[in-house]
């Protein structure tokens, strides 16, 4: 959206500037205008031979050219405002472009971000079913290696088998007895 506003703004500031451009050249070609009126003036001074006319004439050109130079002063003052305002213009536009420009880096690296943290989170899912899947295949080898622990252990000789589920501690103590009386049970043997 801001991509597309300064799209926008650059599209008004230069229809601006070719207005001003355009304008530029009118008030161009009205100098030029006025300027083949002055020479025409002073070619018709030059070729008047009645001294009276001449005078008048003069009078009359001088009056002319001082309002032809007026209004050259003004186009030329004119002329000015517009060159000022159309370096401002072009300026904005340079702006616009750069701020365009910056704007879409920032949406591809966005972008770009974007995928990365998709990508990673992909991974990291992957890597989550793999652990659930690992941990559901020592849990149950686990459980078997326990199951097998306490068939072993309340199985031997004199143990009697388990009326409720057995915990962990419990079958440590019963297989440390076991082993204990295996111990003195070898112990015996060897004094023998």
């Amino acid at each position: 959206g801001t991509i597309t506003s300064l799209q926008r703004q650059l599209e008004v500031q230069e229809s601006q500037l070719r207005r001003l451009k355009s304008e530029k050249e009118t008030l161009q070609k009205k100098l030029r205008e006025q300027e083949n009126q002055l020479q025409a003036l002073a070619a018709k001074i030059c070729s008047l031979r009645d001294e009276q006319k001449h005078d008048e004439m003069m009078m009359a050109t001088e009056e002319e050219n001082r309002r032809l130079q007026q209004v050259v002063t003004e186009q030329e003052s004119k002329l000015s405002k517009q060159n000022q305002l159309l370096s401002k213009l072009q300026e904005t536009i340079s702006q616009l472009r750069a701020e365009i420009l910056s704007s879409q880096r920032r949406a591809r690296e966005q972008q770009q971000a974007q995928e990365e943290m998709q990508s990673q989170a992909q991974a990291l899912q992957h890597r989550e079913l793999q652990a659930r899947v690992a941990l559901e295949s020592i849990t149950s080898r686990f459980e078997r290696y326990r199951s097998k622990i306490i068939q072993a252990t309340f199985s031997t000789a004199g143990s009697r088998p388990p009326q409720v589920e057995v915990t962990d501690e419990e079958v440590l103590e019963a297989m440390q007895k076991i082993i204990n009386e295996r111990t003195e049970f070898h112990q015996l043997l060897k004094q023998k």
